[in-house]
C-alpha cells in the first residue's frame, strides 16, 4: 500500500482539517473524518470504502492498528509526526489510527426492508448530537432506514458520528433535496406494501401512540427540534401521535431524540407482542 509521509501541515494535512471542519469541502471531496475504534471498526465491517488511514510511528501501534493498516484496502495511507496526530485528534490520548471515509450516494437502494417495513424520517434536524443519538436508536431498534428532509445538519460531521457510538456505519441514512422524492417514495412503499402508512409525531394532538396501530407497514416521521413537523409533511400523515406526559410535568414536550426513541420503542412493543393491548 502506498504511503505518503507528512512532516508539516502541507497541503494534504489541510485537507484532513477541512473535511473535519468544513461541510462544503467535505462534500466536494466526498469524503469525511472518523476518529474511533468503534467508528472505524464498523466502517469497516459494514464495508465502507476506505480512502486512507492516518497514523505514527513515534509511537507504538496496537495490534489491532497493525491489522487493520496490513488488511484494509486504501487509495494511500499517511504517516504523520506525533504532534499532527495530536493536532488532528479530538481525544485526549491521541488516537492511533484516524480514516478518511468515502460518503454513499444518497439512494433508497441502500434500504433493505423487512417483511414489515418500519422507515424513520427526521425533518429538517438542527441538532449534531440529537441526530446521532436518532441514528443510534434506529439502529438498536433494527429500523430499516432513516430519511433526513430540509435543511438539517450535516450527517457527516464529525460529532454526529461521534454520537451515534458506531452506529452510523450501520444504519442506513439519505437525505432527500425535495419533497417530490418523498411523494414519490411513499407512494412506491404503498404499493408495494399493502397497509403502509405514514404516522407523524406531534405534542398537540390528543391521540397517544399507545392508541395507534403500529403493526402495519409504516413511515414514522418525527418533527425538528424547535417548529415540529413542518405543514406539507403533517399533510402526508395518515395520523398524528402523542407520547403522554405526566399530568404533573412542567415539560411541553420531550427532547426529539428521547421523542424517537420512544416511538421506535412503541412500534417495535407492538410488532412484537410484549403487551396484550393489540
Amino acid at each position: 500500500m502506498k504511503v505518503q509521509k507528512i512532516y508539516s501541515k502541507n497541503a494534504a494535512y489541510q485537507k484532513f482539517e477541512v473535511l473535519k471542519t468544513n461541510r462544503r469541502k467535505r462534500y466536494r471531496y466526498k469524503e469525511f473524518f472518523v476518529e474511533g475504534v468503534r467508528n472505524i471498526n464498523e466502517a469497516i465491517r459494514n464495508n465502507w470504502q476506505i480512502s486512507s488511514f492516518l497514523y505514527t510511528k513515534e509511537r507504538p501501534l496496537s495490534s489491532w492498528a497493525k491489522n487493520v493498516l496490513e488488511t484494509v484496502p486504501t487509495d494511500i495511507n499517511y504517516q504523520l509526526t506525533a504532534d499532527l496526530m495530536g493536532d488532528l485528534s479530538d481525544k485526549e490520548d491521541t488516537s492511533e489510527l484516524l480514516a478518511i471515509v468515502k460518503m454513499r450516494e444518497d439512494s433508497f437502494s441502500q434500504f433493505k426492508f423487512s417483511d414489515q417495513p418500519l422507515v424513520a424520517l427526521l425533518d429538517r434536524p438542527s441538532n449534531r448530537g440529537n441526530l446521532g443519538t436518532i441514528i443510534r436508536s434506529c439502529d438498536g431498534f433494527g429500523i430499516d432506514g432513516l430519511i433526513i428532509t430540509g435543511h438539517a445538519v450535516d450527517l457527516y460531521d464529525p460529532e454526529v458520528i461521534v454520537s451515534s457510538m458506531g452506529s452510523f456505519f450501520s444504519v442506513p441514512v439519505i437525505r432527500l433535496t425535495c419533497n417530490n422524492q418523498l411523494l414519490e417514495f411513499i407512494a412506491d412503499m404503498k404499493g408495494k406494501y399493502p397497509g403502509f402508512k405514514v404516522v407523524g409525531s406531534t405534542s398537540h394532538s390528543q391521540n397517544s401512540i399507545h392508541h395507534c396501530d403500529l403493526t402495519a407497514p409504516l413511515l414514522l416521521m418525527i418533527g425538528n427540534e424547535t417548529d415540529g413537523l413542518n405543514r406539507t409533511f403533517r399533510e402526508l400523515c395518515d395520523e398524528l401521535v402523542t407520547i403522554p406526559m405526566a399530568e404533573s410535568s412542567s415539560a411541553s414536550s420531550f427532547n426529539v431524540g428521547c421523542a424517537a426513541t420512544v416511538m421506535f420503542y412503541e412500534a417495535i412493543r407492538q410488532r412484537t407482542r410484549f403487551s396484550e393491548d393489540f
